[in-house]
């Protein structure tokens, strides 16, 4: 995500840490560079030349901020601006009775079916009760692959086949999901390969019929400024109340993120960033603003590890971690707590000072697979004493596992230097963290 914008920021904030003062030449060179980074990542030209004048007349006559040198005070005048074109963060409207209608619109191939899935998932999580409605009356199939996401995520789905009014169907569909007590009701719109009248008309009319809390624009994050030119059209006919960006994850620029709030005046609320209908989150301009700049995401990835590792067993891994009582079935859970946080270059990316240095890292995560197929062919009293595996024992779990006897030996010499140093850490009493991660076997 905002892997060229990441990549181009932190080459200018590199150079500007290693500036001594704020001088013409300094500032000039920065804001080409910046200038640059914003044109390829296909930001709007507006945006970009309003960026640019901001951070220019800011930088004019600037004192030093207080406890900053020139090159952090220019970093920290461009993570500000940053921020004024991402837009406050703005979370979701509500409507004074339930239930929350939330409306989303947009072009067909845009991920809008998938985005309601994603987006009723991320209300439930937040204890809310979700439902999801299908309006679609020209594609059959939008509103069966909504009710199968539906069920995925255990949440009622609601469709009508045989109605070939979208505006009646609405009225009928919503009057159900009323009736079954929801708080919110998320309202999956037809959509077409390009902007017609009557789609305009006819989400006019829905709209009207449901008063809507959120009429939110669901965007391709790849098709870059063809996406907001489309976005716009939406706004004027219809009215939006925000923007979801998809596919965010992909070969996208970033530069739609940074052209939506200043072009639209609506702002982006979600993202989404996988395939995977937990590959959603609520749009965070701070956290996005620190992700260009290089400077990581230490909440999202936070957020991430509360959500994904149980307290309780990671408390009792680091007992038995500060006693170097360490086991191979320990280091198989922990490979698994660190697998549910996602692909592993992406949480990197999040450590601030490692984000912009591993662009082209791919973790092969066939190696977590691996390891556990090893240690799942060994016996509990194998996985607890490593030391009595011998040849022959090697050679069954080699077998078992479809790997060999070098693939065995290798993680038994990365389990054997772990114990070393858990027992060093014990003698020395120098472990202050409540839970430690040793080194791991890949």
């Amino acid at each position: 995500m905002f892997e060229l914008l990441t990549e181009k920021f932190s080459g200018v904030v590199e150079k500007l840490k290693r500036a001594k003062r704020l001088d013409e030449k300094t500032v000039d060179e920065a804001l080409k560079d910046i200038r640059r980074a914003l044109i390829e990542a296909d930001v709007n030209i507006d945006v970009v030349k309003q960026f640019l004048q901001d951070i220019k007349q800011k930088l004019v006559g600037q004192e030093l901020i207080r406890g900053l040198n020139a090159g952090e005070t220019v970093i920290k005048l461009i993570y500000d601006e940053l921020l004024n074109i991402l837009g406050e963060e703005s979370p979701l409207n509500r409507s004074e009775k339930p239930p929350t209608v939330i409306m989303l619109v947009g072009l067909q191939g845009t991920g809008k079916t998938t985005t309601a899935g994603k987006l009723a998932k991320w209300l439930k999580s937040k204890g809310y009760a979700v439902g999801l409605v299908s309006t679609d009356v020209r594609r059959p199939a939008a509103g069966r692959q909504l009710c199968t996401l539906a069920e995925t995520i255990n949440i009622p789905c609601f469709i009508d086949e045989e109605e070939k009014d979208a505006v009646k169907l609405t009225e009928k569909v919503i009057q159900k999901a009323k009736e079954a007590g929801l708080s919110h009701i998320i309202l999956d719109t037809a959509g077409r390969l390009h902007i017609d009248q009557e789609l305009m008309d006819e989400l006019v009319q829905i709209k009207q019929k449901v008063n809507p809390a959120e009429v939110l624009y669901v965007a391709d994050a790849m098709q870059g400024q063809d996406a907001i030119n489309t976005a716009e059209e939406f706004h004027k006919r219809i009215g939006l109340t925000g923007v979801i960006l998809t596919k965010l994850d992909g070969d996208a620029k970033g530069g739609i993120a940074l052209s939506v709030r200043k072009v639209l005046g609506v702002p982006i609320k979600f993202i989404g960033i996988g395939e995977k209908i937990e590959d959603f989150d609520q749009f965070h301009p701070d956290r996005i603003a620190q992700r260009i700049l290089g400077l990581g995401d230490i909440q999202t990835l936070m957020e991430k590890m509360q959500s994904a590792i149980d307290e309780e067993k990671a408390q009792q891994m680091a007992k038995r971690v500060m006693n170097a009582e360490f086991t191979l079935d320990d280091l198989k859970e922990q490979l698994q707590m660190i697998r549910n946080l996602g692909p592993l270059e992406n949480v990197l990316k999040m450590i601030p000072g490692i984000g912009s240095k591993i662009k082209d890292l791919k973790v092969d995560e066939k190696q977590f697979i691996k390891i556990e197929a090893i240690i799942n062919s060994m016996t509990p009293e194998e996985r607890t004493n490593p030391h009595i595996i011998n040849g022959s024992r090697k050679r069954r779990i080699a077998r078992g596992s479809g790997t060999t006897i070098m693939d065995v030996n290798k993680l038994l010499k990365q389990y054997k230097e772990m114990k070393k140093m858990m027992k060093k850490i014990k003698k020395s009493g120098k472990m202050k963290l409540p839970f430690n991660m040793p080194n791991l076997p890949f």
